[in-house]
């Protein structure tokens, strides 16, 4: 990986919905799906979904910041994604699907903590996201890796995703890759 990319590992509730908006913008250069923040030695959606392991639906995005600033991410992922909600978005029930940055430097932590401030005390919204140090990642399984693209007529996709992804991209137009 070039050294100017950076790593950004965030949780916004099912990975296939962040996934598909973040595949869309200029500067990241991959988005990988799978989880983090647990206590297991190891992770896999099966064992994920129980909520026993205490791992969080997560997308590990390599991006430019030369293009794209971690501010920048921040914000195309507040948008995307209800972070007033414990642990939920929408239908999606359980910590596997909480709102969580895991930072991976001290600028990160920084930057988050101070973007949830910035919500909370200008825009009142009560955002719970935890901000946590990145400890490890683990790859999703092969069939959710660009999930929405290989399955946008599913009914999730459709009803889902696509709403979602529509109202992000339309409020970060400026963003998107060409």
């Amino acid at each position: 990986m070039n050294e100017q990319r950076q790593i950004a590992t965030l949780g916004g509730g099912c990975f296939w919905c962040i996934e598909a908006i973040f595949l869309a913008i200029n500067g990241v250069d991959s988005v990988t799906s799978g989880y983090s923040g647990g206590e297991a030695k190891d992770a896999d959606y099966r064992q994920v979904c129980t909520g026993k392991t205490h791992h969080a639906e997560v997308i590990q995005i390599a991006f430019n910041p030369e293009i794209i600033s971690f501010h920048d991410l921040l914000e195309v992922f507040f948008a995307a994604h209800d972070p007033t909600t414990l642990n939920r978005q929408g239908n999606d029930i359980g910590p596997q699907y909480r709102s969580v940055i895991f930072y991976h430097s001290e600028q990160q932590r920084l930057e988050a903590m101070a973007m949830i401030t910035v919500l909370n005390e200008r825009e009142n919204l009560g955002v719970v996201t935890e901000v946590s140090a990145f400890t490890e990642f683990f790859k999703a399984e092969t069939y959710h890796h660009n999930y929405f693209e290989q399955n946008s007529q599913q009914g999730y996709c459709q009803f889902v995703i696509r709403p979602k992804l529509t109202k992000v991209l339309q409020q970060f137009n400026e963003r998107l890759k060409v």
